[in-house]
């Protein structure tokens, strides 16, 4: 699970002061914001458009529901949440270069009596108490200094009734299988990164996070552990990523 002391957390494989891990990971998505639709396409051969297509499926969207998407800064959660008619998205992202990605697309300006953009910290929502029917976070958890921080502000803005859905690579349960994929990401991403972002430590690092995150039976129990109820995952692709879910009942 998250393994650090009281003052150090890891960045990939390293290990670093926690104070540190913010600027280094917005540091990341800066460097890759401008690329960074072409690369999630480019690694995932197109599949995370129906990975977030699923999580739809799941939230199943409301013209009343009110969804919060965290480190949803270039607006695939929130554009896709509006376009099955969910009722209004705040996109908060901690890094302003994302934001201004998402805001560009067109889709931005069609939904923009919809459609908030809100530079924020998921361990510190810049958000009131119960102010959201949903919150939805796409690859995004892994990279927060404090997870169980970030939980518990999901659960602290969400409403009475209210669902977290995390969408996040996850653990193959087969090893060979995972074995290949750790081939795959380790040889082919970083090279990818390089060749399309010029920026190859940006993805050894988004790499090696995959690698440091919890698997689905632990992540669940973290869940749990921040007040969720009817806390379950469903695996995707065979586990290259898990969805999430739990409510605030």
């Amino acid at each position: 699970m998250n393994e650090r002391s009281e003052n150090t957390t890891h960045f990939g494989f390293q290990t670093v002061p926690e104070a540190e891990k913010a600027g280094r990971v917005h540091g990341v998505f800066t460097s890759v914001a401008s690329k960074y639709d072409v690369m999630n396409d480019a690694m995932s051969l197109g599949i995370h458009r129906i990975w977030k297509d699923a999580m739809m499926d799941w939230l199943a969207p409301r013209p009343d529901m009110r969804l919060l998407d965290v480190a949803g800064g270039t607006g695939d959660v929130a554009f896709r949440f509006l376009d099955r008619k969910g009722g209004s998205a705040v996109i908060c992202d901690m890094t302003a270069a994302m934001l201004e990605e998402g805001r560009r697309r067109a889709e931005a300006a069609d939904l923009a009596e919809r459609l908030d953009w809100v530079c924020g910290d998921a361990m510190a929502l810049p958000f009131p108490d119960s102010s959201f029917d949903a919150y939805t976070i796409s690859f995004g958890i892994r990279n927060v200094t404090r997870i169980p921080d970030a939980l518990k502000e999901a659960y602290r803005v969400l409403r009475p009734g209210g669902r977290f859905l995390c969408l996040e690579f996850s653990q193959i349960p087969v090893s060979g299988l995972q074995w290949l994929y750790d081939r795959y990401s380790f040889n082919a991403i970083p090279a990818m990164g390089k060749a399309i972002t010029g920026d190859r430590d940006s993805y050894q690092y988004l790499v090696e996070s995959i690698r440091r995150f919890p698997d689905q039976e632990s992540f669940a129990a973290m869940i749990r552990e921040a007040g969720f109820e009817q806390v379950r995952y469903r695996n995707l692709s065979m586990g290259i990523a898990a969805l999430h879910s739990g409510w605030k009942l």
